[in-house]
């Protein structure tokens, strides 16, 4: 069963605007504004199998989860 890839959208820590982080802290992709990077992290998501995308906010909190593939685990109801 292929493995969940992440993609997390938040604030540059360094060079201000936002960055596209994969899993494990590496960054991808770089851009001046949050809707540039939110295009980029859901394009590579969706060129995963399994790909999620977490877009955190300005505090870091996750404001918006979006998952694309097949879910293995699909919720009932």
């Amino acid at each position: 069963m292929p493995k969940r890839v992440t993609y997390d959208v938040q604030r540059a820590k360094e060079q201000g605007g936002w960055d596209v982080v994969k899993e494990r802290g590496s960054t991808v992709s770089h851009h001046n504004t949050k809707e540039p990077a939110i295009e980029s992290a859901v394009r590579r998501a969706k060129q995963e199998s399994l790909g999620e995308v977490r877009i955190k906010g300005l505090d870091g909190k996750i404001q918006d989860e979006r998952t694309y593939g097949k879910d293995p685990y699909p919720p009932k109801g």
